[in-house]
């Protein structure tokens, strides 16, 4: 039997002033992925020829222009629509009253965010959105620019070429208040790219532009989701003066209890830990890992809410918890919980006491309410630190979407939540965090890593903004998985999301044949330009020619019924057997899904655990424990969800 790696006990806890983010932000390298092979020169008129000309009209450096839209945007333009925070075009000029109507993200479906049914069920509460009138001033950078550009607010927000002028004005805009000359130099123009940012305290203000920076440093070169390409030389040799940043007299952001790495802009906003009466209480449970159980699994949300709501709920003490919330236009992080406690976030029990939740500012519905690449980067730097702190291996059996959490039983798998979608850009993510999905085997190999091309990679998905209707065109990291070796075929049965055995459809929430980026499954067969893998108990063929691959070849440890076993029972979290729990703890059911691994099937081990159960009913801590049986279990990437079965029955493997 093959050891899988355990966690090993944390390192100990983070710490750092305030003051040293400006001198470390720069040191953890982040690597962008690289453009595509098809990438020609840009012709004049392009989009490379409008930054060229916006920097010129309001002397602006071009590699300051360049480097900013890229952390806002990467150079996309999204047809025009808005980001999650209200931001328009390649500059991201915010009017974020296109961003108000939403439903805050636990207030929806029926996951229970809690998951244990020791306990009734918890879902969130909707919060009051805020007015157009309290947006605060990062918010509202659209109309500024239409102020100091005389560009028309109409035009900035549907002209891509007004949109970079606007951006460029509002750069000289701040150059001028700082009192500073419009310098052909770089570096000169440190502080007013810390007010681009929009942040209201120093230490976002510093990172940002010190990101900013790291990409002129660098250099950046890409197709944009216009097709063109656009492209930064790098220069090494910038310097930065974080002095600068001091000049714009920005608050002091309280760091307080965070646990955060001194690369990103972190601060303390505490969830409330309140007894109702009734046994009720909120909204998370005190706890003590990972001295009492490992921490083995980060959880990536996002907040189907603005940031202002987001953090109204989560200080509602009868909402629901999670650890970390970035702000999608300056990549800000809010820290509500210390790592030791539980948060209230994943829809499943077992995950919630063993994981940490980051709560992204995003839309899932919403494919072109774009996520930032300051919040792609803060994001990263976190979940880097994390994975350090606590030993979590940086893979997509660890470092899961909310989309990829089981459900705990047959009952609650129609209810878990699919977030962040198929439009989080998993791939880039990946690249930075310093683990890219590279080919690791041959193109006949025994396991695949799913990788599509991002930007090109197209399907259509239905129900946005309204059933049946067809979403914007958009890229996406998901492929689509189907019932033979034929784009017209149907597409999988998923018969924990629809009990009557119905395909799966095209609905941007059905995750019932879908693979995501960086999962990796076990070949069950080719066919030409198709593959088929594994999935839920069944063949799912998805389109994976040779000329212009899906998937990339992959080594790992697959399992398979043990000898003799026709069937094995699938779960959706590793429970301890009933001789571990010891009289006061009532005995939790190790209730299997509806899904059966069969002989002759493979799937991926992603960890090896032993069977555990975080009792904690009630507000007072004196009676929580952890019980931890013999039993282990493997999980394994079965659908578009992890599971997990009984190392007891089955054989593992490397191939």
């Amino acid at each position: 039997m093959p050891r899988l790696p355990f966690p090993r006990r944390a390192r100990g806890r983070a710490g750092g002033a305030l003051g040293a983010v400006a001198s470390l932000a720069l040191l953890l390298p982040l690597l962008s992925a690289g453009p595509s092979a098809t990438a020609g020169q840009p012709v004049t008129g392009s989009l490379q020829a409008e930054f060229a000309a916006a920097a010129k009209r309001y002397d602006v450096p071009p590699s300051v222009l360049l480097a900013v839209a890229y952390m806002q945007s990467r150079w996309d333009g999204h047809g025009g629509a808005p980001s999650v925070s209200g931001g328009y075009g390649p500059m991201h000029l915010t009017d974020a009253r296109t961003a108000l109507a939403r439903a805050p993200h636990h207030s929806h479906g029926a996951e229970d965010a809690r998951g244990d049914e020791a306990r009734g069920p918890k879902y969130g509460t909707e919060a009051p959105l805020p007015e157009a009138s309290e947006l605060p001033p990062r918010l509202r950078t659209l109309e500024r620019a239409a102020a100091v550009s005389g560009i028309a607010a109409e035009e900035l927000r549907t002209s891509r070429a007004a949109n970079i002028r606007g951006g460029a004005a509002l750069l000289a805009a701040a150059q001028r208040q700082l009192g500073r000359p419009a310098s052909a130099d770089p570096s000169a123009w440190f502080g007013a790219v810390a007010r681009y940012s929009g942040a209201d305290d120093t230490a976002t203000a510093r990172t940002y532009a010190n990101d900013v920076f790291d990409v002129i440093r660098t250099g950046q070169r890409r197709v944009t989701d216009s097709g063109q390409v656009v492209s930064l030389p790098p220069d090494p040799d910038v310097v930065v003066d974080p002095g600068q940043v001091a000049a714009l007299g920005l608050r002091m952001a309280d760091r307080g209890r965070s646990e955060c790495p001194v690369t990103v802009a972190c601060e303390w906003i505490p969830a409330p830990y309140e007894e109702f009466g009734d046994g009720d209480y909120g909204n998370h449970d005190k706890a003590n890992r990972p001295v009492s159980q490992s921490i083995r699994y980060i959880v990536v949300h996002d907040t189907e809410a603005t940031w202002e709501s987001t953090l109204k709920l989560v200080q509602d003490p009868r909402y629901v918890s999670w650890q970390y919330s970035l702000r999608s236009s300056d990549g800000h992080v809010a820290q509500h919980l210390p790592l030791r406690d539980v948060g209230w976030h994943a829809g499943n029990w077992f995950v919630n006491a063993k994981s940490v939740g980051l709560e992204h500012e995003g839309f899932l519905v919403s494919p072109d309410a774009w996520y930032t690449e300051a919040m792609y980067r803060a994001s990263a730097r976190l979940v880097r630190y994390l994975a350090k702190r606590y030993d979590i291996p940086l893979d997509r059996q660890h470092i899961l979407g909310h989309d990829n959490v089981p459900g705990t039983v047959p009952a609650t798998i129609r209810g878990m939540h699919t977030d962040p979608g198929p439009f989080w850009d998993w791939d880039h993510y990946f690249h930075l965090l310093g683990r890219p999905f590279t080919p690791a085997a041959g193109p006949d190999s025994a396991v695949v890593t799913i990788r599509p091309d991002y930007v090109r990679h197209r399907p259509v998905y239905t129900s946005c903004l309204k059933p049946g209707d067809t979403c914007a065109p958009h890229g996406s990291g998901a492929v689509r998985l189907h019932s033979a070796p034929d784009a017209s075929s149907p597409l999988v049965k998923d018969i924990g999301l629809s009990p009557g055995g119905s395909p799966a459809t095209t609905g941007v929430n059905d995750t019932g044949a879908r693979a995501s980026t960086g999962q990796q499954y076990a070949v069950a067969e080719r066919r030409g330009d198709w593959t088929a893998i594994w999935y839920l108990g069944q063949k799912a063929w998805f389109h994976n020619p040779r000329s212009a691959p899906t998937a990339v070849g992959a080594r790992g440890w697959v399992l398979t019924s043990k000898e003799g076993l026709a069937v094995v029972p699938v779960y959706g979290r590793a429970y301890p057997e009933a001789a571990a729990y010891p009289p006061v703890v009532p005995v939790q059911a190790i209730v299997p899904l509806p899904y059966t691994l069969a002989a002759g099937q493979s799937y991926v081990v992603g960890d090896r655990t032993p069977g555990e159960y975080f009792y904690a009913p009630v507000y007072d801590t004196t009676g929580h424990a952890v019980v931890r049986g013999k039993e282990l279990y493997y999980e394994i990437q079965f659908g578009h969800r992890v599971a997990f079965v009984k190392a007891s029955d089955v054989t593992v493997s490397r191939v």
